[in-house]
């Protein structure tokens, strides 16, 4: 993909192998410490196994629509956003006690099998879980410097990395600060940009555009066409979590319901709720228990008071918004035309 013609798979096949070879050769590195190490490292490379490679494709194209050309450094420098994710799932699933992602045990429910006639295998095997986070944010800290990218460029990018880390790690916090308590659509909304939308649309961007060396301008617009884009990547996210197909999202349907989570979803619905329907709410929400039933007893109330289908006008609204701003940026034409293309691929999805 030397060219303007963008190929959404061969891109994905690009970042794929940065991927691959660099986690797997430091999990070897890793492994190499201890023979003990070897679950911990294939969780390393399980964690780089999968992705649509979005967080990737808006950094190049920070760079791209900055003017700059096709660059197999960038690519690398566009994967550590990847490994970002990465660390950001692992995480995400052990705060949330989720037992799938992609249709494949998550970490700390992986590594249980590392642990066994041990005492204490449930809490160890989340401590060992915890630490994959921790590494594979320093992995994406190193193949982000080590991108082959001139030392001035990586420069201009890398306070952009405490931005990404400081804003990421307080969405993680605010949600977890918010789960349980009543549901409120702007305290929802706070985490939907601040622990998704920020770091899988307008970080990677202005990152992009930074290496680039794109000015004011340019990053103006990149917050104002990335911020709503990555809320509606969430929102989307939302509805599937709770009325997508498991066998599709690789995730179990009831997991917001159990951990009674902030989700936009869940706090439009409650906003219009009658004292009837947040009474049922009440018991049916944080139930750690919670079967099929109770997941299918909240979605009949959500689709009875129309919350599916606001959600979807808060999606689509979003979208209109992030491509207005992307009108109204100057920059070239195959750039504007992906970057559309990409609106579109984050937020209709199945999965």
């Amino acid at each position: 993909m030397t060219s303007d013609r963008w190929e959404a798979a061969t891109f994905k096949r690009r970042v794929d192998g940065v991927l691959h070879e660099f986690v797997g050769e430091e999990a070897e590195r890793f492994a190499a410490i201890d023979p003990a190490l070897t679950p911990v490292a294939g969780q390393l490379r399980a964690a780089a196994r999968d992705g649509k490679r979005l967080r990737a494709a808006f950094c190049y194209w920070g760079w791209r629509a900055a003017g700059q050309p096709d660059s197999d450094a960038l690519v690398r420098a566009a994967a550590s956003m990847e490994l970002v994710h990465a660390a950001a799932v692992v995480h995400d699933d052990l705060i949330d006690d989720s037992p799938l992602r992609h249709g494949h045990p998550t970490a700390h429910i992986a590594l249980r099998d590392a642990l066994r006639r041990r005492p204490r295998t449930v809490a160890s095997a989340r401590s060992l879980a915890m630490l994959v986070g921790d590494l594979l944010m320093s992995l994406a800290g190193q193949l982000f410097t080590t991108s082959g990218l001139p030392a001035a460029y990586l420069a201009r990018g890398r306070p952009l990395w405490a931005v990404l880390a400081r804003e990421l790690i307080a969405g993680e916090c605010l949600e977890i600060l918010h789960t349980g308590s009543e549901p409120d659509i702007a305290a929802s909304l706070k985490v939907v940009r601040y622990k998704t939308a920020k770091y899988t649309v307008e970080q990677p961007l202005l990152i992009g555009g930074a290496l680039a060396g794109g000015g004011q301008r340019l990053r103006e617009g990149y917050s104002a066409y990335g911020l709503p884009l990555g809320e509606a990547f969430q929102l989307r996210d939302d509805l599937l979590g709770l009325f997508g197909d498991p066998d599709r999202t690789g995730k179990a349907n009831a997991d917001d319901v159990r951990g009674h989570r902030p989700t936009a979803v869940l706090a439009e619905t409650w906003r219009v709720a009658g004292e009837d329907d947040r009474t049922q709410l009440r018991a049916l929400l944080g139930r750690r228990d919670a079967q099929e039933s109770a997941v299918h007893a909240v979605r009949e109330i959500m689709l009875r008071l129309g919350t599916h289908d606001r959600v979807e006008d808060m999606i689509t609204a979003r979208v209109e918004e992030a491509l207005d701003a992307l009108h109204e940026l100057d920059v070239p034409a195959p750039a504007a035309a992906v970057l559309t293309s990409l609106a579109h691929s984050a937020t209709v999805r199945p999965s």
